[in-house]
């Protein structure tokens, strides 16, 4: 007979609830669909002036678009493209045939080197995205943060010396680069980093759409 106590032989499983889903999206003609864009979004800059600000820091450089660029035809290639991944998402999770993920907002930001943009969520909105039109190397990497504060408050320990698995980290950190999109949903919290290019002028900034999408129709 099995010693009282011994679970040797006892069936073992975990499984994975409340999961934070984040997308990511290589855009195969970024080149081409870039140099479109970034003409756009400095042309729309002198034409704004200062910009708005949001999570953004005008002192530090940060230079952030109006709201509504999806509603100009000339930001129409890249708000197809973002309405394409939204029907893929939705697809994917399961979401009602007849509601569409529908771009609510879009903006563009360019941050200079020094600038960056504090953490924040986006209110209102379903899914968020950012693509990225210019990114030089140390242009800022976005970091998301673990939306569950009590496993951020009080961590167990984990092996020394070693990695651990992603189901147990509490922030992750994304590098931009040209071409990349990501979508992940509004409540998630980010931020983003310093741009500590050693680039000058244009070179050096970090050039980025981002945009709200919701479920529509039905």
């Amino acid at each position: 007979m099995a010693q009282l106590g011994d679970m040797s032989k006892d069936s073992f499983s975990g499984a994975f609830y409340f999961p934070t889903m984040v997308f990511n999206i290589s855009c195969s003609d970024h080149i081409a669909l870039n140099d479109y864009l970034i003409k756009c979004i400095y042309t729309e800059r002198e034409r704004d002036g200062k910009g708005i600000e949001r999570s953004n820091f005008r002192k530090l450089g940060g230079w952030h678009s109006h709201n509504n660029l999806h509603k100009e035809q000339a930001y129409k290639p890249l708000t197809d493209r973002v309405h394409q991944a939204g029907r893929r998402i939705s697809q994917y999770l399961g979401y009602h045939s007849g509601k569409h993920l529908t771009v609510g907002t879009m903006w563009s930001i360019i941050n200079a080197p020094g600038s960056s943009n504090k953490a924040h969520i986006h209110p209102g909105s379903h899914w968020s995205g950012v693509y990225y039109v210019h990114a030089p190397q140390n242009a800022g990497d976005i970091e998301f943060t673990d939306p569950r504060t009590s496993h951020i408050m009080d961590q167990p320990d984990f092996e020394p010396g070693k990695q651990r698995s992603k189901e147990n980290w509490t922030k992750v950190r994304f590098t931009p680069k040209a071409g990349k999109m990501i979508i992940f949903p509004s409540w998630l919290y980010h931020g983003v980093d310093p741009n500590m290019s050693d680039k000058t002028g244009k070179d050096g900034e970090r050039v980025i759409i981002s945009f709200n999408m919701s479920q529509k129709g039905g």
